[in-house]
């Protein structure tokens, strides 16, 4: 027998899918097809997944399988075929521009702030030595600029000298103690401005291990609620999801003499290595969310220091440079801002055209990026809190989906419940009901009143499926997938 994911099988088998009018069972398919009836289930399964296929029970306990939605390719066709170019081409840029960026905010950051403190200290030296050589001269009505940058540059030398002061107190400079190595300047700017990398990046693998040490631990049969309950998923995601993870490890849906799906993964029990993947007695892991920032709050509170300098600096000279203009004579230089002329003035010995550089290089620039560098992180908290929260639901339907599996009667919302904060999202008690009535949605409960007004929950059909399952477990021999002794070695 040719394996059953031979190319020219599969292309057969939805070839005589799409002449189909009604659906097909595994039996018409190896029977018009004429391909093995094992192969023919495990095509079906394939094809269900690329086109989006509906599972069906017929009175006989045959599962039927439809194409709705017609034979357009999830993966194949011009459309799925441009869609991950385009995801790959977006994925390959946004990394590209996002190394780009992060280069350009901490040389900006840094950069920036550096310059202008060197103009503040500049323009501070040359006014007191301009003051002690002509004390009759009044600049009170233009001292404004100078007195801002000055009062900053104490401020930004007050607080370093408070926190060292701080740090000597607390022994943080002691000899004794070893000198901690903390975070490059860079990455701790990068942490601030775009966080840190998904703590739960691999969440999907580690969910397909738990899945398969479920299936190795209970005779390769499992259940679309234990799905939901590992994954996390409501009922109709979970259908696709289960479809594509018996297309990958070659599982196939049956029904049971009761006329309940379950779905059966022979072949994951062949291996050498059967039971080291768990016990299965639990359920899948709980997601981790994400972090605003790795960095310590003295870290985020100096970074917006520092921005917030070059913002009011930015700010300044823009719009000293749009409002004074240029400068041509000494009487107008007297009657401009001082940081302003001193500034145009150590320009001006430079560069030819100093109104040009204050208004875009000390103004426009650092003004947009002050901006820019305040914008990212805010839309990424905002952002950030939408995700977190979904994380926390679908925690949480882990939980209550694996608690209404293990106890299908006699069930109350605030048995959904876990101390983990990862498992509380905001309106816990809404989002707990919210959890009864996805599962609700797959098996409908039976629902009471206690006399203390408690509404009480009862998954009786879950509780018959449950049932089903386990003797289907139970009639399945593991002796049967022993891979046995070595017989023969190549070497």
């Amino acid at each position: 027998m040719k394996p059953s994911n031979d190319h020219a099988d599969y292309q057969k088998a939805v070839a005589t899918l799409k002449r189909a009018r009604r659906g097909m069972t595994a039996a018409d398919l190896a029977a018009t097809a004429a391909l093995p009836l094992p192969a023919a289930r495990e095509l079906l399964s394939r094809a269900a997944d690329e086109f989006r296929g509906r599972l069906r029970v017929t009175e006989s306990s045959e599962i039927l399988y439809d194409f709705p939605r017609g034979f357009t390719s999830r993966y194949r066709s011009l459309g799925a075929r441009f869609g991950r170019f385009m995801d790959k081409f977006i994925s390959i840029s946004l990394a590209c521009l996002s190394w780009l960026f992060k280069v350009w905010i901490g040389v900006m950051l840094v950069g920036y702030f550096v310059l202008f403190m060197l103009i503040a200290l500049a323009a501070l030296v040359l006014s007191m030595a301009g003051n002690s050589s002509s004390n009759s001269r009044s600049r009170n009505s233009s001292g404004g600029g100078l007195f801002l940058a000055t009062r900053i540059f104490d401020l930004i030398i007050r607080l370093w000298f408070y926190s060292e002061i701080a740090k000597s107190m607390d022994g943080s400079h002691a000899r004794s103690a070893p000198r901690r190595r903390g975070k490059p300047l860079h990455k701790a700017i990068f942490s601030f401005v775009f966080g840190e990398p998904d703590p739960s990046g691999d969440a999907d693998t580690a969910e397909k291990r738990a899945l398969i040490a479920r299936l190795e631990a209970n005779r390769g049969l499992i259940s679309l609620p234990e799905y939901m309950a590992i994954t996390g998923l409501p009922p109709l995601e979970a259908e696709r999801g289960i479809l594509a993870f018996c297309a990958e490890f070659g599982g196939s849906p049956e029904a049971t003499e009761e006329g309940t799906i379950v779905y059966r993964f022979q072949d994951i029990l062949l291996r050498a290595g059967t039971g080291e993947g768990g016990t299965g007695t639990g359920w899948g892991p709980l997601r981790r969310p994400r972090a605003f920032s790795s960095n310590n709050k003295t870290m985020n509170t100096w970074f917006g220091i520092i921005n917030s300098v070059n913002l009011l600096f930015g700010g300044y000279f823009f719009y000293q440079a749009f409002n004074t203009g240029i400068i041509r004579t000494t009487a107008q230089f007297q009657a401009s801002p001082r940081l302003y002329a001193i500034t145009y003035d150590l320009a001006a010995s430079v560069l030819g055209n100093p109104h040009s550089f204050i208004m875009v290089g000390l103004g426009l620039i650092p003004l947009l990026f002050s901006l820019i560098f305040w914008l990212v992180p805010a839309l990424r908290f905002a952002r950030l809190n939408g995700e977190n929260q979904n994380i926390k639901k679908r925690n949480l339907r882990k939980i209550g989906f694996g608690k209404i599996w293990e106890k299908p009667r006699g069930l109350v919302p605030a048995h959904i419940d876990s101390p983990a904060p990862e498992c509380r999202p905001r309106g816990l008690e809404a989002e707990r009901e919210k959890v009864i009535t996805e599962m609700g949605s797959y098996s409908q409960p039976d629902v009471e009143v206690d006399e203390t007004g408690t509404t009480i929950y009862s998954f009786t059909e879950l509780e018959r499926e449950k049932r089903a399952l386990e003797a289907g477990r139970a009639a399945v021999n593991p002796e049967d997938f022993k891979i046995g002794k070595v017989i023969f070695d190549s070497e």
